[in-house]
Parts: C-alpha cells; sequence; structure tokens
C-alpha cells in the first residue's frame, strides 16, 4: 500500500474526518497542512479539529508558533518533513491533509529553499522600502531578476523584498534557484485524494453553515481573548478570513452580522481559488460523492495501489 497519503480539498469539504477514517483503517496518523491551523489559540476561526473529532488519532503540525510570529512554507516544510519521515520509518501511514496548496505541493516535493539568513539584509530592505517605496525596490528587481518582477505586483512588497533578499545573500536570483528545484524529482510519491462538488450550491452551503458554527462555538470570544493578550490585529494571522473581518466588527467598522456575511462571501471565493490549484495536479483522484461514498472510493483507491 501507498504508505502517504495526501488529502485535498476546499475549505469546508470534510477533509478532517476522511483524514481520521482512513487513519483508523490504514494505521496512520494525520499531519495538518494548513497554514492557519499551526497558531496556537487560534481555534475556532481555523477549523482546526478537535480532541473528539481527532478520535484518538495522533495530529501533527497543529499549534506550532504563536499568533504574532510570521509563518512561512519553508518553516512549514523544516517541522513537518521530519514528522511525515518518522511516520513512515515506525511502519505507519502518513495521511497529510488540508487545504493549503502550497504547502501541500512543497512538502512532497520536497523543496530545498533559498536559506532565510539573519544577516540585517532583509531589515535594511524593509527600512529602504518605507524610506524610498517600493517602486524603487520593484525597479531594482526588474533589472536583476526581469522574470521574478513580472510575476509580482506592487501590492506584494513581502515578495519583492524576499526575491532581492535572495540575490544579496546567495548572488543567485530567486528564479534560477526555482528552476533548479523544480527539475528535481519529488522526496515523496502519495495517493493524491482530492474531495470536490458536483454542485457548488451544495460546498457554499457546508461553507455558511461553518462561520454560524464557528459563531455558536465562541469565535468573537475567541479574537476578544487574542487581541487582549497583544496579537497586533495586523499580524498575519489575524488577517485570515474569519478574524479579520470579526476584529473590524469589534473596532466599530461593521456589526457582527455584516462581517459574518463577508466572511461567508471570502470563504467561497477562497474555496474556489483552492479548487483552481488542486485542479492543476494531474495525478488527483477526485472524491465527488456524498461521505460514504467518498470513504468508499477512497478505500477502493488506497487498495488498488497495494496491488
Amino acid at each position: 500500500m501507498n504508505n502517504i497519503i495526501c488529502i485535498a480539498g476546499p475549505t469546508a469539504s470534510g477533509k478532517t474526518a476522511l483524514a481520521v477514517e482512513l487513519a483508523k483503517e490504514f494505521d496512520g496518523e494525520v499531519v495538518s497542512c494548513d497554514s492557519m491551523q499551526v497558531y496556537r489559540r487560534m481555534d475556532i476561526g481555523t477549523a482546526k479539529p478537535t480532541r473528539d473529532e481527532m478520535q484518538g488519532i495522533p495530529h501533527h503540525m497543529l499549534d506550532v508558533a504563536e499568533p504574532w510570529e510570521d509563518f512561512s512554507v519553508s518553516r512549514y516544510c523544516a517541522l513537518a518533513t521530519p514528522i511525515v519521515d518518522d511516520i513512515l520509518a515506525r511502519g505507519k501511514t502518513a495521511i497529510i491533509a488540508g487545504g493549503t496548496g502550497l504547502y501541500m505541493d512543497a512538502l512532497i516535493k520536497g523543496n530545498d529553499f533559498a536559506p532565510y539568513p539573519a544577516t540585517g539584509r532583509r531589515e535594511e530592505l524593509e527600512e529602504r522600502a518605507d524610506r524610498e517605496g517600493i517602486e524603487v525596490l520593484m525597479d531594482w528587481l526588474k533589472e536583476i531578476d526581469p522574470e521574478s518582477a513580472a510575476r509580482l505586483h506592487l501590492s506584494d512588497r513581502k515578495r519583492i523584498i524576499r526575491a532581492l533578499e535572495v540575490y544579496l545573500e546567495t548572488g543567485e536570483t530567486i528564479t534560477a534557484h526555482n528552476r533548479k528545484t523544480q527539475a528535481i524529482p519529488p522526496k515523496y510519491s502519495p495517493l493524491w485524494l482530492g474531495i470536490g462538488f458536483d454542485d457548488r450550491a451544495e460546498l457554499y452551503r457546508r461553507i455558511d453553515l461553518r462561520v454560524d458554527i464557528m459563531l455558536k462555538m465562541g469565535l468573537i470570544d475567541e479574537i476578544k481573548s487574542l487581541l487582549s493578550e497583544g496579537v497586533p490585529p495586523k499580524c498575519t494571522a489575524m488577517q485570515a478570513i474569519g478574524y479579520k473581518e470579526f476584529v473590524s466588527a469589534l473596532e466599530g467598522q461593521a456589526t457582527i452580522e455584516e462581517a459574518a456575511a463577508l466572511v461567508q462571501q471570502s470563504s467561497r471565493r477562497y474555496a474556489k481559488r483552492q479548487l483552481t490549484w488542486f485542479r492543476r495536479n494531474p495525478n488527483m483522484n477526485w472524491l465527488i460523492r456524498d461521505r460514504e461514498e467518498i470513504l468508499s472510493s477512497a478505500r477502493r483507491l488506497i487498495q488498488e495501489t497495494d496491488k
């Protein structure tokens, strides 16, 4: 049997439930692949699985960062890769489940990311952007790495600065680094399972219901608690869908009802982007049925890989 299974799909599609069922059946452990579930004390708004939902199955890559920390795909891979390797070394099945396609693809690929050195160059670039404007740095990037510059928008300050930092630290453009990385064979060869919907309205109904449930579970109190402990409203974690909208409401810029409607709308749009990302994967086996049929289809695909 393939001892690595990737379960992908849009938000609110049922990835966690499927991962747990397959873990119980195939002696597995779940590795979360969600860019927001990494943050401690951000439980309700990220739909982090509860202990009851885990059903005794070990879950990894939850609660590994503080809400005020910046988290990146490279940090995710650095933490998750040894966990996956340990699960496999113990003869168990690694079930990688989540909706952050960038993280999942990078983990499976085994990307060798450009280093993140603490030499002060990033801070110097940040200060220059503040002083002279990001347009000046973009013009510089166009001279050094026109391919990278063409892919970036002026609003993407973080990646503009990152591209220049890589060049200053390594003498190699980030485009050249990424090209070399893409030529390397993947580290893992998983069975890919994608959860989709023939009826998009059914997915949207699940998303809207999830937001209502989050509010009943105490999402507003969760956000108030984070703010009271000093988590900056503008930090990366608090800019996530389901948090920034309610922060604005708590600041008096909207009602809770208006914020909830905006979260539902933003989540539906995010789900569309997730589906677009995962549909690019030619190895994805799509499961587009109800819950029981999805489980039986997943079981059949796993058993077929064992032949």
